[in-house]
């Protein structure tokens, strides 16, 4: 049995994979609470935003952290169709749950059941990216721990949803972030050290692209990605600030009913010809009257 590693570059792929963790919880939490403020076009988008957001932090989290995984005896490579396929179902999976929460009418069922579906989806996620491993040996799973790397996933899902509920104060979103990281973290770990490869040695070249040839780029354009929906939804104000800029606006506004009276004696006030005195009929020259046609 090969020696497995986690951590072949030290802390700096559990720590920047743990951080990627973070950002994609706080981006999707804070994402989720705008679209339940919003209603028709403008929660979908959010939460279409706060879809990508979860799935993406996820997916670079497992990725990121593989990049420091590393078996004695074999090289890696990864399966780019299956790499891929993995990012797209932990979007598809973690859109369900937040659009069954954002569009539930029991809120309880909702959470329930976008939590069980999300932490499904996401342990899916990882073992299809496990799937996409290619390397010279054959790779067992411990199936307690699979068991409990699931249920930390489903766990951690229903707790993200039901902050993403439950929640709004950016300060407790943060921490809650934090929370959602380590949950996910654990699950990821949890699952890693379920694995066991027997190695078989072989001078065979393997299928598929290394992790700096596919992986590591793929990682920081979706990390990229993160920052930069983060500096948009930071930017972007909230429903009670567009309120707050429509009201004073109204009261800035001019009332168009309002109309302005000179005052009596007014320089600008000038006699309109219906209310002028009518001409006089004579006129007084050397003390005489005379009469003016």
């Amino acid at each position: 049995m090969g020696h497995l590693d986690h951590a072949t570059f030290g802390w700096l792929t559990p720590v920047l994979s743990y951080a990627m963790a973070c950002i994609g919880a706080a981006l999707g939490l804070r994402c989720t609470v705008r679209a339940l403020d919003a209603t028709g076009r403008s929660r979908r988008n959010w939460l279409l935003t706060a879809a990508s957001a979860i799935g993406t932090g996820i997916w670079t989290m497992h990725f990121v952290a593989m990049l420091g995984f590393g078996v004695t005896g074999t090289d890696i490579r990864y399966d780019v169709p299956l790499t891929v396929l993995s990012l797209l179902i932990a979007m598809a999976v973690v859109g369900v749950g937040v659009f069954a929460v954002g569009h539930g009418r029991d809120r309880i069922r909702s959470l329930l059941i976008g939590g069980l579906t999300t932490g499904v989806g996401v342990a899916s996620m990882h073992y299809m990216g496990m799937a996409a491993l290619r390397l010279h040996g054959q790779v067992r799973y411990d199936p307690l721990l699979v068991a409990l790397s699931v249920a930390i996933a489903v766990v951690a899902a229903t707790a993200a949803l039901w902050a993403a509920l439950h929640i709004h104060a950016p300060a407790a979103v943060a921490v809650a972030s934090l929370v959602m990281g380590a949950a996910v973290s654990s699950m990821h770990y949890t699952g890693m050290f379920a694995v066991e490869v027997d190695v078989a040695p072989s001078e065979e070249a393997l299928p598929g692209a290394s992790a700096m040839q596919f992986i590591f780029p793929l990682a920081v354009g979706l990390g990229s990605y993160l920052f930069l929906t983060s500096a948009f939804v930071a930017l972007s104000p909230t429903a009670g600030e567009r309120a707050a800029y429509a009201s004073a606006e109204r009261l800035t506004e001019p009332d168009e009913h309002t109309v302005d009276v000179p005052h009596p004696g007014s320089p600008h006030e000038r006699p309109t010809p219906d209310s002028a005195p009518p001409p006089p009929s004579y006129a007084r020259r050397v003390g005489r009257p005379l009469d003016i046609p």
